[in-house]
């Protein structure tokens, strides 16, 4: 069976095989005030991960994490080098396309978890549905609350975000990451904020959730044991990224 080119809109029937996301030969620059020269925070990176794998990447505070995972998750354009979704090239593509396909393709859960005061958990979650339109839109509620079951916060659906401790807080953002049922789930120092034993929780559920569906995760973190959990871990040191 060949593989299918996605359009927007038709992620899921490219072939199992297919990668989720293929990055290479990415590079990013910035021009500094007081620099003359171009700061290079990405040089001839590439990476590639396929449905329900887990991939770690690891790296010094101001090591560009952060801007990768941006350029992974098509919030920003690289200088140089392609992004490519289920095969198809995303660099190219009109904003309006870009948004459309990461709103179907891909679902973040952030250290700062931008939850909203006085709203339940459920409507935290159905949010995101709000620009789907059509059946979505219509269901929202339930679906909401059918995600938050599975996160282990079905008897919480109408807890406000104060209310919510800590690990639920944490639980409610990957619940509204997953309520689109994204295909790539990109996460950034997701448990930074938590103490040791709830952050081993919310990863059991972040890597559970991802492998049981055959989804890709991929996770930014500085915590390396936490990284080692991963099927495979990178460094990104001096611009490049290279495996553990």
């Amino acid at each position: 069976m060949s593989a299918v080119t996605p359009e927007p809109g038709d992620v899921r029937v490219a072939e199992a095989r297919e990668p989720v996301l293929a990055i290479s030969g990415i590079t990013k620059r910035f021009t500094l005030r007081r620099r003359k020269e171009p700061l290079t925070v990405l040089e001839d990176v590439s990476l590639t991960v396929h449905p329900g794998a887990t991939a770690a990447i690891v790296g010094l505070s101001g090591a560009g994490k952060s801007t990768l995972l941006n350029i992974l998750g098509l919030l920003e354009r690289p200088d140089a080098g392609t992004v490519r979704m289920y095969g198809r090239e995303t660099t190219t593509l009109r904003e309006r396309e870009r948004a459309q396909l990461r709103g179907e393709t891909i679902g973040f859960v952030f250290q700062q978890l931008n939850l909203l005061q006085r709203r339940t958990a459920r409507q935290q979650v159905a949010a995101p549905l709000l620009y789907a339109g059509g059946r979505s839109l219509r269901r929202r509620y339930d679906l909401a609350d059918e995600t938050l079951r599975r996160v282990g916060l079905g008897e919480r659906l109408h807890a406000t975000q104060s209310s919510l401790s800590g690990g639920e807080q944490q639980r409610v953002a990957i619940a509204r990451a997953l309520i689109r049922d994204p295909r790539l789930i990109l996460a950034d120092e997701p448990t930074g904020a938590l103490d040791p034993v709830t952050a081993g929780q919310v990863m059991d559920l972040l890597f559970d959730q991802a492998r049981a569906d055959g989804r890709a995760l991929i996770l930014v973190t500085h915590d390396h044991t936490l990284a080692r959990r991963a099927d495979a871990v990178y460094v990104l040191e001096n611009s490049t990224l290279t495996p553990a």
